[in-house]
């Protein structure tokens, strides 16, 4: 008996049909049974579908004499299935790789639930990926399983069934079938899972759900959508059956109002000359089964007639369009004040002892902006020191830091005012640099991959990206903080502009020059790492090849695995991928199961790399700063090719490497199991890399920025380790 029986209707997908079904047949998870149900699809599905069955054993199809619809093509495909859970994925859908293996985990964990709810994102036509919208009720359902009284919020989401799977037993005790017609989801979803005694979330994406640009049923014109009052009678005939549900009609009754009022409102869903009649029936069916209590407010429509309605939607769309037009006059008038109160403060003198602080977009004080505002503290008590920062980061800050809200009154004032602004990341287009004011940029990293005025010609990696604008706003640097020679040949080039280059070394750097052992020993007993374990740290970056950026190029759940007993794989993604799809990807999973140790979060990567035994990454710029630490460094780079050809990069990596490079998983599984990952090889890489790379990092840049351009101190400059090689190809930076 296999643990899932896949049931996938068919019809008119051709188009897609081979991209779902190799996403489950090529799952690493393969106890499964497929029952394809041929809806008598008049393209080429039938063909396909034989074709697949006649290599693959786990693959059974069903060819119906006439075309059923997708409901019942499902109850044509249940009695087929002997599997423990029932999984209804539709044609034009896809797996996540390793979304059956974590389905499965789930169901172990929580003893075998009456109902699974995973997650999903909706995959566009044009390549765009977006996350359920309400993933945190799944994050919020617990470790364990519940009951829908316990935990209500699992009916707002998406009334589907392939968000689902479903214990055949619970499904057959109780009886649910799919009735004919549109909106056959609906009176399948809320019985059983009203039904449910246990329901279990897994917090996963596992589906991808594809939004195609033609061809949703759902998102034809039709009558047909008039099932919709056949499907929410079926919805409140089991509730009727079912004494103990009594108390969920006013939730439901509110549930069919909203669904059958979004259904009116859409454009293209129903024929002008029905939508009256349509409402009508929707009424007919809200006085129905009303209770006792009040009307929601947004439902009251359905309390009078079809005119009201239509009067009152154009009331409220006027109302939007003057809402809209006075927030645009409100804005304009605030910008007017605010352009006024930087005037105002531009007219005054600088301050002399103000500096104005931020980094990586207003985030807090981290990075190299932070660690100079330690420095000065310290060297220079005298400099008043202000952070600008997001609003939704202000509770995270450190006590005793005083800040100001971005393009605030407050931020208006002191970056007119102040004589040092901070930033690694450009200051906006709206800030006037004044004469006597020092513009300090001290970039994100050392870089590998092509930056500003250098992204010209890459088409792909400049999108959404204006470079002359980019260029205007560096006009602004003064000081351009670096920690190589290569760095400051790179930005010399990448930002032709009048500032000049100080051979300070990485303030962020200085903690991992000066670092201790029992400075990493702080940060893994914080981040609960066992004590003795071996902590390897994953620190994947964004790829411009693809939207969105990210790509899994490993396989988390199989790495962790490999290094075995005594490891902790720590992982950190890029911070661009912390919204959207990525974590839901199995990253936050694997944490909560223990698997991995998610610490994208974590504010401070230094941290990390203190805590950390080896850093594995592929292109990412942290390698220039891990090296700091003389530990060991694994690049992966399967995609070498392709990420050079989009992004471009200034030298090859993996030709001056800082340790050794796996160019597949098995070479990289390969160097842990046989210790390689730490030989005399890649100490001899390292210590190259090292001299190229960490030149001017002594432990003493912070001090050295403070002394220098707060202080006015004359200050020696870091002595490079080594000479820097000079590189072949048209990317020459050579050391002087």
């Amino acid at each position: 008996m296999p643990r899932f029986s896949v049931i996938v209707p068919v019809f008119k997908v051709q188009g897609f049909l081979r991209e779902c079904l190799d996403s489950v047949l090529d799952q690493s998870y393969t106890d499964i049974e497929v029952i394809a149900v041929d809806d008598c699809s008049p393209d080429g599905c039938g063909a396909i579908l034989d074709e697949y069955a006649a290599r693959e054993p786990r693959l059974r199809v069903l060819h119906l004499p006439q075309n059923v619809g997708l409901g019942r093509a499902r109850n044509a495909g249940m009695p087929y299935a002997t599997g423990d859970y029932l999984f209804f994925l539709d044609s034009d859908d896809t797996l996540t790789p390793g979304a059956l293996r974590a389905m499965a985990d789930r169901l172990d964990e929580t003893a075998d639930p009456d109902v699974l709810v995973f997650d999903y994102a909706r995959t566009y036509w044009w390549g765009g990926t977006r996350r359920n919208v309400l993933a945190q009720v799944l994050a919020e359902g617990g470790d364990g399983c519940f009951t829908a009284a316990e935990h209500p919020e699992i009916l707002d989401l998406l009334m589907v069934v392939w968000n689902k799977v479903h214990r055949r037993a619970f499904v057959e005790r109780e009886g649910f079938t799919f009735p004919p017609g549109y909106y056959e989801d609906t009176p399948w979803t809320f019985p059983v899972l009203l039904g449910a005694e246990r329901i279990a979330t897994l917090d996963r994406i596992c589906l991808n759900y594809r939004q195609r640009r033609q061809g949703n049923i759902l998102s034809t014109t039709s009558r047909k959508h008039f099932d919709i009052h056949d499907q929410y009678e079926r919805v409140f005939a089991f509730v009727d059956s079912r004494p103990q549900l009594s108390s969920w009609r006013p939730f439901l009754h509110r549930k069919m109002g909203e669904h059958c009022l979004d259904i009116l409102a859409k454009p293209d869903r129903l024929p002008a000359s029905d939508k009256g009649e349509f409402f009508r029936r929707t009424v007919a069916l809200f006085r129905k089964h009303k209770g006792g209590g009040p009307v929601p407010r947004e439902l009251r429509v359905l309390q009078g007639g079809y005119v009201t309605y239509l009067a009152r939607r154009q009331s409220g769309r006027l109302g939007a369009e003057l809402g809209r037009r006075g927030l645009q006059v409100r804005r304009a008038a605030a910008t007017r004040v605010k352009s006024g109160w930087s005037a105002a403060h531009e007219h005054r003198p600088l301050d002399p002892d103000l500096a104005v602080y931020s980094a990586f977009s207003h985030r807090g004080v981290l990075g190299d902006p932070g660690a100079i505002y330690h420095a000065a503290r310290e060297l220079a008590p005298h400099v008043r020191g202000v952070w600008v920062v997001r609003e939704d980061q202000v509770p995270l800050l450190p006590p005793g830091i005083e800040y100001v809200l971005p393009d605030s009154l407050g931020y208006r004032r002191v970056t007119a005012r102040a004589t040092y602004l901070i930033n690694n990341v450009n200051w906006p287009g709206t800030l006037v640099k004044r004469a006597g004011s020092v513009h300090v940029h001290t970039h994100l990293g050392t870089p590998l991959k092509y930056m500003g005025a250098d992204l010209r010609d890459k088409t792909g990696a400049r999108h959404g990206f204006d470079v002359p604008q980019m260029l205007r706003r560096a006009d602004r640097w003064d000081y351009s903080l670096v920690a190589n020679r290569h760095s400051e040949l790179v930005w010399d080039r990448a930002y032709p502009c009048r500032f000049t280059s100080l051979r300070t070394g990485s303030p962020r750097n200085d903690v991992l020059v000066r670092a201790r052992p029992e400075d990493g020993a702080a940060v893994r007993a914080r981040l609960g790492i066992p004590a003795g374990h071996r902590v390897v740290l994953y620190a994947p970056t964004r790829r411009d090849y693809v939207r969105g950026g990210l790509v899994d190029r490993i396989d988390l759940a199989r790495f962790a695995d490999d290094l075995g007993e005594g490891h902790t794989l720590l992982v950190r993604l890029h911070p661009s991928l912390t919204d959207g799809p990525s974590r839901g990807m199995g990253l936050s999973e694997l944490h909560r199961r223990g698997v991995v140790l998610d610490a994208t979060d974590e504010p401070h990567v230094e941290d990390l790399m203190l805590a950390s035994d080896v850093l594995v990454t592929d292109y990412s710029a942290l390698m220039f700063d891990y090296a700091n630490l003389d530990r060991p460094i694994v690049i992966h780079a399967d995609d070498w090719g392709a990420y050079a050809a989009s992004r471009g990069a200034y030298f090859d990596i993996t030709a001056d490497a800082p340790g050794h490079v796996a160019r597949s998983y098995r070479e990289l599984a390969w160097l842990f199991a046989s210790g390689s990952w730490r030989d005399e090889e890649s100490a001899r890489l390292r210590s190259g890399f090292r001299a190229r790379f960490c030149a001017f990092d002594d432990g003493r840049a912070a001090e050295r920025v403070v002394r220098t351009l707060m202080l006015g101190e004359r200050v020696e400059h870091p002595v490079p380790v080594a000479v820097v090689p000079a590189q072949a190809g048209h990317n020459v930076l050579t050391s002087s």
